[in-house]
């Protein structure tokens, strides 16, 4: 029996970009008029609670949707003594923008082990290529769907 076709992970691209954008019916009329309109169309997910697979994790500080490094920063408060986590793009599920939530695809004993954030060093080539590893790295050890 053949094995589903499972995309490599990348992490630092959005799965489905549209998940990024509000559905309101006059926002994609806008999008379809101007670049600039889609632009404003793309919800700020600044505030979005995160939940893993097996729960509540924090709540998103910032996010980035720089080609080839779109990020969340995520303010885990006290769950794991404030620490804050960068989560690449493609470790997320779907958006709830009704909820104001993200879903991720990995658990929270993951996110906790993922290398520490530093603001000073979070956009080096260097801590981009840790954080990716370990991310696709997690992605891998993770059984496919049956």
């Amino acid at each position: 029996m053949m094995q589903p076709f499972i995309p490599p992970f990348a992490p630092w691209v959005w799965r489905d970009p549209s998940w990024l954008t509000a559905q309101d019916p006059a926002a994609a009329e806008q999008r379809d008029e101007s670049i600039e309109a889609d632009e404003r169309a793309h919800a700020n997910l600044a505030g979005y609670d995160v939940e893993a697979t097996d729960g509540g994790i924090g709540s998103i500080d910032e996010a980035s949707n720089e080609v080839d490094g779109a990020h969340l920063v995520v303010d885990t408060g006290p769950w794991i003594f404030g620490r804050k986590v960068l989560l690449p793009a493609g470790t997320v599920q779907h958006v709830d923008h009704d909820e104001r939530k993200v879903y991720v695809d990995r658990t929270k004993e993951q996110i906790k082990d993922s290398p520490e954030y530093d603001k000073d060093t979070f956009d080096s080539p260097e801590y981009r290529e840790r954080v990716g590893t370990y991310y696709t790295d997690s992605y891998r050890s993770v059984p496919p769907p049956m």
